[in-house]
């Protein structure tokens, strides 16, 4: 935590916990902190503990101790709420900024400090009770997922072309097969091919889960392999790494955007409308249309809860249309 450039004792400890022990990746520990720094600075502005003339952004919370952290209320924690939505800018410093953060971001909030208060708590047994346990989250729009149909994801697949056609139809076969995130990708090294299966991984604290390939993906594979082979000059990570540019450099997160966004465009499909996620979407509805269950599905996109998945388990107007029609009483008419 020695990157940090202020925290109190009683923050450091909590986010040690989330990297040490429960083996959280180092960009949501990061995240944990600025959600905690910003609540904090809040606190101290709102009980007048800083000079008027001092921006929010440069109240300093290194001086928060366990006497503070007592001392608030789920009232307190509320005015914050209100305060993000209503005042709080969307991004500091910038021309183009708004005022009051979306729902999703002030719900991360509000999980970060239950967190905090919890280990306080139960881990670190320093409060004998938890002042935010009947803190509610703000109510999250719940919007289904965009994704291309069967017939759009082919006609995406039969657009590629190109001098980097083998590599680009096979992230593109990869990402609509396995549901794969652009990160893990972009991270895939040839030794992650077993076979019939693919080593990913995802997430907080390295997990690991392994994706079986079908044969879309095993051809498309061993066809951009192939033409891997005959490429000389890598070095370095490179060497390693399964997606690769013309620059002998593995393949970026921009890049990927790129070749998505071309290929949709060749496809006469709105890249504006879709992106690389929503082929991640793509695959998860095609697979969940086609009879694979939830906790399956939630194996194979790495997802930790399963409520995240089960956004996949909305069902299209025929599926309506077909569950009225089956209805017993549909053919029942009036008599005359």
């Amino acid at each position: 935590m020695n990157s940090y450039e202020e925290v109190p004792d009683i923050i450091r400890s909590f986010l040690t916990y989330h990297e040490t022990i429960k083996g959280h990746s180092r960009k949501t520990v990061d995240e944990y902190y600025l959600d905690l720094r910003t609540f904090f600075r809040f606190m101290k502005y709102k009980r007048g503990l800083v000079p008027d003339d001092i921006p929010f952004n440069e109240i300093s919370i290194n001086d928060i101790d366990l006497d503070f952290v007592k001392s608030i209320s789920l009232t307190d924690v509320y005015d914050f709420l209100s305060y993000l939505s209503r005042e709080r800018e969307l991004r500091y410093n910038s021309p183009d900024s708004g005022i009051g953060l979306s729902a999703s971001s002030r719900a991360r909030k509000v999980a970060t400090i239950k967190s905090f208060y919890k280990y306080l708590t139960l881990k670190a047994g320093l409060l004998e009770s938890n002042p935010v346990l009947n803190l509610d989250s703000p109510k999250l729009k719940k919007n289904l997922p965009r994704y291309l149909s069967e017939n759009e994801s082919i006609e995406l697949l039969s657009a590629v072309d190109g001098k980097n056609k083998e590599r680009d139809y096979c992230i593109l076969t990869l990402f609509l097969n396995c549901g794969l995130r652009i990160s893990e990708l972009i991270n895939l090294n040839v030794s992650d091919i077993r076979e019939d299966s693919l080593r990913v991984e995802f997430g907080k604290g390295g997990k690991v889960r392994v994706l079986y390939l079908n044969d879309a993906c095993r051809e498309a594979l061993d066809r951009w392999l192939e033409v891997r082979s005959s490429i000389t000059g890598l070095s370095g990570d490179a060497k390693k790494a399964l997606f690769v540019t013309r620059q002998n450099s593995r393949i970026s997160k921009s890049a990927v955007h790129l070749l998505v966004k071309n290929a949709l465009l060749k496809a006469g499909l709105d890249p504006e409308k879709y992106s690389s996620h929503k082929l991640r979407h793509t695959a998860a509805t095609l697979m969940r249309k086609s009879g694979v269950d939830v906790r399956t599905l939630q194996e194979v996109l790495g997802h930790e809860h399963l409520n995240t998945t089960q956004i996949y388990t909305h069902v299209d107007s025929k599926d309506i249309r077909a569950a009225t029609a089956l209805n017993p009483l549909s053919k029942i008419k009036p008599k005359d």
